[in-house]
């Protein structure tokens, strides 16, 4: 029992195991194929059955195979080299595991998907499938039972190896033949074990003996290589969940896009172009997905800049506020801003400003249409798209005015901020590493126009000004600043207690 205390010993058994169940995972797809032709209460049993006859013929397979290698004595010279029975084993079984490995290998190159075929067929007899798949096995079986005389010295090594790889494919096909499906390199890797072994098969065949533990550390290597590997994928898949289901579907759909347009770039100047509009693109893409998540409230106009008419004021008073700003759609009130009775044109307006029943005749006309500010934008849009070009309404739980909405805002949270003559852009870069931004800035258009994640789930504020109020505590004067997300957030302007315009600087 000396032997068990051999580090190579054990070394080998393990990466023989390892290697007899990959070999294995083909045999146990063509038995579930068999199988599939019984009854479904009946194919476990074949599949236990069928693999367990199959064993003791790989066994028997390996015991005859073992006593062939023994035999040492000359039997054929070929250009002054002399082969024996042993020799001849050793250099056919090292020759059909490389032709093996080369055709295995060069159909996972060629990446050809494979047919499956849906035709329904009739259940077969118990017996013939189980005959069938131990005469299948016996096809499987000889790469693995020259693989294990290739790999080790010992016989019972070779037995363990099997009986162990088998136990474990009968135990957990299923999952098996999952993880090899999800891992394709582990496949690659040892179809390359494979082929190593055969050239060393073919080696001591012409009698140049290969010290088995040169072919252990290179296993040995490639393995923690594809450990390493391994990890390191499931870190990415760990991190890639984290980042926003929108800025990957945005980046996944950029990427097919810009494969196409890579492929018609002939010269510096179409790339630089190709990026400018990339950049476009990923703003424009990354807005629609935006739109699930986003409240009317965070692309609305705020009831602070709201342009109204009262009726409560003279004629005179209401051409001049009309007149004073360039919209061409106004709410028209009663008092204030809350008791809103109509949507009306400022063309339409004007015309009936002198006639009082023609203007009550236009108010009637035109009813408004409201909306509550926590609704989600693309749940919106069907309201928009009724209200026929007109102005919707915003109002929160009570009944307030909250602001306005109209398809142009839906459009600027998609493509950027189109400002009127009266307004400025809410977001301005200084530097390559500066901007300018009003504090009524949503969030969402900040975050598409600089690539951070800015906006967490669950917070009540949807602007700059919101931001830095919450991480000031609701204390805000010129001068406060926040870091967030990689980003200096300064206040260099007050309006009120909310902060107006705010400089933001890259960390």
């Amino acid at each position: 029992m000396e032997f068990l205390l051999d580090p190579g010993i054990w070394v080998g058994l393990l990466t023989l195991i390892v290697l007899e169940i990959v070999l294995g995972i083909d045999n146990l797809v063509f038995i579930a194929i068999l199988a599939e032709k019984l009854p479904p209460e009946q194919r476990d049993k074949a599949r236990v059955i069928g693999l367990s006859l199959a064993l003791i013929m790989r066994l028997g397979l390996l015991f005859a195979i073992s006593w062939l290698v023994t035999l040492t004595k000359p039997l054929i010279t070929l250009f002054e080299l002399t082969f024996s029975g042993r020799d001849l084993i050793l250099l056919f079984g090292g020759l059909f595991l490389v032709y093996k490995a080369v055709t295995e290998l060069h159909e996972k190159m060629e990446g050809k998907p494979e047919i499956k075929l849906t035709t329904k067929v009739a259940y077969a007899g118990f017996t013939a499938v189980v005959t069938q798949i131990v005469v299948l096995d016996a096809v499987f079986s000889l790469d693995s039972v020259i693989t294990a005389i290739g790999m080790v010295d010992n016989i019972y090594v070779m037995m363990v190896a099997m009986i162990v790889a088998m136990g474990v494919m009968l135990l957990a096909s299923k999952s098996l033949t999952a993880f090899v499906n999800r891992h394709p390199t582990v496949v690659i890797l040892c179809l390359s074990f494979l082929l190593l072994i055969g050239i060393s098969l073919i080696a001591d065949g012409f009698g140049f003996h290969i010290p088995k533990g040169y072919i252990y550390s290179g296993i040995g290597v490639a393995i923690l290589i594809e450990a390493f590997n391994q990890f390191g994928q499931r870190n990415v898949a760990k991190h890639e969940s984290k980042i926003p289901l929108r800025h990957r579907t945005a980046d996944s759909i950029l990427k097919l896009m810009g494969g196409r347009m890579e492929a018609l770039t002939d010269n510096a100047q179409h790339v630089e172009a190709q990026k400018a509009f990339a950049d476009e693109e990923r703003y424009m893409i990354g807005g629609v997905l935006t739109l699930a998540e986003r409240s009317v409230a965070s692309i609305m106009t705020p009831r602070r800049q709201i342009s109204w008419v009262n009726l409560d004021d003279t004629a005179e008073q209401i051409r001049e506020r009309i007149l004073s700003v360039p919209h061409s759609l106004f709410p028209v009130c009663r008092g204030n801003l809350d008791k809103v009775i109509s949507v009306v044109r400022a063309k339409e307006l004007l015309d009936v400003l002198d006639n009082a029943e023609a203007l009550k005749a236009l108010i009637k006309l035109h009813r408004p249409i409201y909306i509550f500010e926590k609704m989600k934008v693309i749940d919106a849009i069907n309201t928009l798209r009724t209200s026929k070009g007109s102005l919707v309404l915003v109002s929160d739980e009570f009944g307030n005015i909250q602001g306005l909405i109209s398809p142009l805002d839906v459009f600027e949270a998609i493509a950027g901020e189109f400002p009127d003559a009266d307004e400025q852009l809410d977001l301005i870069q200084v530097d390559n590493t500066t901007w300018k931004a009003s504090g009524m800035l949503d969030l969402y258009q900040l975050e598409l126009a600089l690539g951070f994640d800015l906006v967490e789930e669950d917070v009540s504020y949807i602007s700059v000004s919101g931001l830095i109020l919450d991480k000031c505590n609701g204390i805000v004067e010129v001068g406060s600043h926040i870091d967030y997300q990689g980003l200096h957030f300064e206040v260099i302007e007050l309006d009120g207690n909310l902060a107006k315009t705010v400089m933001i600087t890259l960390i």
